[in-house]
């Protein structure tokens, strides 16, 4: 029976020098190829995007295919979906989550996500990407929770956490439901969830648990 892929969940600042461990996570797709979705960059120039990333996975020994799923008619369109469906390695950029949701929830490009995911693709969502991965979805405007994607569902996001005040930061965390991990990631640091469900952390930053008002480990995790 096929495991469900690793999962990293980045705290923006993708495609950097410090993001050593993407390296580790083409390697585990078994290709070289990784196809890039810049949806919550719609309107942020995303193919500056695609071009960054292009860049940094070639100097990794890949190369980057850019699915330009923008607005909701592409996340309907059939021919999206079985790109996506057919991939090994699938990221998601940042951006906006809002709009990024917005496009994706109950689309045929989600559900081929799914189930490429599913199916033991590797699935990369960083900043917004990460933030909606999860469900619930930590709200950018003002730092309460809402509906995410849910692939993997009870845990929370916060991206850029290293630029975080310590007063939003608690207001978030004082908002979470009980039991329910708010992971905050640093820019260039990933949280990755692998095949078997063991947690770790790579990358230039810190990740950090929060849970019923205290710091947590890796093992709060779902």
């Amino acid at each position: 029976m096929t495991r469900p892929g690793p999962v990293a969940l980045v705290g923006g600042g993708e495609w950097h020098d410090a993001c050593t461990f993407d390296a580790g996570l083409l390697e585990a797709s078994g290709q070289r190829e990784v196809l890039v979705l810049p949806t919550a960059a719609a309107y942020e120039h995303p193919e500056r995007a695609v071009e960054q990333a292009t860049r940094w996975f070639a100097g990794l020994g890949g190369r980057v295919r850019a699915l330009m799923v923008l607005a909701r008619p592409d996340a309907e369109d059939e021919a999206n979906a079985e790109a996506i469906r057919s991939a090994r390695f699938l990221y998601l950029g940042g951006g906006s989550p809002l709009h990024l949701r917005s496009v994706l929830k109950d689309s045929p490009c989600w559900q081929a996500v799914l189930e490429a995911w599913q199916a033991g693709a590797v699935v990369a969502g960083s900043s917004a990407g990460a933030m909606v991965i999860t469900d619930p979805m930590v709200d950018p405007r003002g730092g309460a929770f809402t509906l995410g994607l849910g692939l993997i569902e009870q845990l929370a996001i916060v991206p850029h956490f290293d630029s975080w005040s310590p007063d939003k930061a608690h207001r978030t965390v004082s908002l979470a439901a009980a039991g329910l991990p708010v992971v905050g990631i640093d820019e260039q640091t990933a949280l990755i969830r692998d095949p078997a469900g063991a947690w770790r952390v790579e990358g230039a930053g810190r990740v950090t648990v929060h849970q019923d008002g205290a710091v947590a480990g890796l093992d709060a995790l779902p």
